[in-house]
């Protein structure tokens, strides 16, 4: 397999750097800090940086102060960025720039509506993929020579970058209580959330109070779900709804979870992760399919069996070998790289009719 890797010593990524505009663009609340490390790592190199918000899904509360929110299509475009970071499916033809998937979680196994694995659905909106890590990077370099119009380099995550350095201050940290904490986190997919089913066992759990635990569900998940886990906050139980999951993870000692993605990123730490009726399950995980099976396994993972921990760091090898916070870093240089070559050597994207006036009625622009 060949992977595609762009280095570029310090002096020179600044001068590529230096009067560049990158757009940051949101559609949902956790793309905040997914982006986040790519913007400190623009602006240490001099590069300029705006924010814009897709959509009603994404509150505008969470930019910062400091930071600069651009309110339309036409103040986008008049900006002129020269590259766009979208950690989602989709972006907009009509938005100037080179467009940069960087994705919004690991590979989970979820299948689309049409049974094909959703992680490497080529929409034709990006004109480079920043992959994670070898089991990526090689489905997408075959998917690049298969289509033509778009480049692949293996980075890393920029999200991950603050994983790997302590949080200052990590409100979900409780030293002064010395009994394990389990963050539980669903994806909102009905045929896959945990959620509901576990409800009455997770409620049982924490009446028994051995363990304090840590909510988490994805922003999409069903409102009357959240009320009902929210009904169960105590001095064993903390709902969580934020737009940075990191402090969350490494607060955590092992993860209940399903088939979200976000369990791969808790795995990254070399902490355990118990499943429930995961799609893929695999020896990396402590997957059970019974409800009665939960606290067995919780219990189990909590003790870390050297063979469990011997799967999980093969794992971690795979899907993203890097833990020297540096992704930011990669992800930049591949970014100018193409930027400067102009999609050198790169097939039209695909018009994409459909998808692009769904967009422009999205964000109701029609000006062409």
């Amino acid at each position: 397999m060949h992977i595609n890797f762009i280095k570029v010593d310090a002096e020179d990524r600044v001068v590529s750097q230096q009067s560049k505009r990158y757009l940051m663009y949101v559609a949902q609340n956790y793309s905040y800090a997914m982006l986040r490390p790519l913007q400190a790592a623009i602006i240490e190199q001099g590069g300029e940086v705006c924010w814009f918000i897709e959509g009603n899904e994404a509150d505008p509360g969470y930019i910062k102060t400091e930071e600069t929110l651009l309110t339309s299509v036409e103040a986008v475009k008049q900006w002129r960025p020269d590259a766009v970071f979208v950690p989602g499916n989709v972006v907009p033809s009509f938005i100037p720039g080179i467009k940069v998937g960087v994705f919004h979680g690991f590979n989970a196994g979820k299948l689309n509506r049409r049974g094909r694995e959703d992680h490497f659905e080529i929409r034709g909106c990006f004109d480079l993929y920043c992959t994670q890590g070898p089991d990526t990077t090689e489905r997408f370099e075959l998917l690049a020579k298969e289509h033509g119009f778009f480049q692949v380099v293996q980075t890393g995550w920029p999200a991950l970058d603050p994983l790997f350095s302590p949080v200052a201050d990590n409100p979900y940290l409780a030293p002064q209580d010395n009994r394990p904490t389990v963050l539980m986190c669903s994806t909102f997919s009905r045929n896959l959330t945990c959620a509901p089913i576990l409800y009455d066992k997770i409620k049982a759990l924490v009446e028994k109070g051995k363990w304090r635990w840590l909510i988490q569900f994805h922003p999409k998940m069903d409102s009357a779900v959240v009320e009902q886990y929210k009904q169960l906050q105590s001095e064993n139980l903390e709902f969580v709804e934020t737009d940075n999951v990191l402090p969350l993870l490494q607060a955590a000692d092992v993860m209940l979870c399903d088939t979200s993605s976000i369990l791969l990123m808790f795995l990254l730490q070399r902490k355990p992760v118990v499943t429930f009726r995961n799609q893929s399950p695999a020896d990396h995980l402590l997957n059970v399919t019974e409800i009665e099976q939960v606290e067995a396994a919780l219990e189990q993972a909590l003790m870390r069996p050297p063979s469990l921990m011997a799967d999980i760091e093969q794992y971690c090898q795979t899907i993203h070998p890097y833990m020297d916070g540096q992704s930011s870093l990669r992800v930049l240089d591949a970014t100018n790289q193409l930027v400067e070559d102009g999609r050198a050597g790169l097939k039209p994207k695909p018009l994409n009719l459909l998808r692009q006036f769904k967009m422009r009625k999205k964000l109701g622009y029609w000006k062409w």
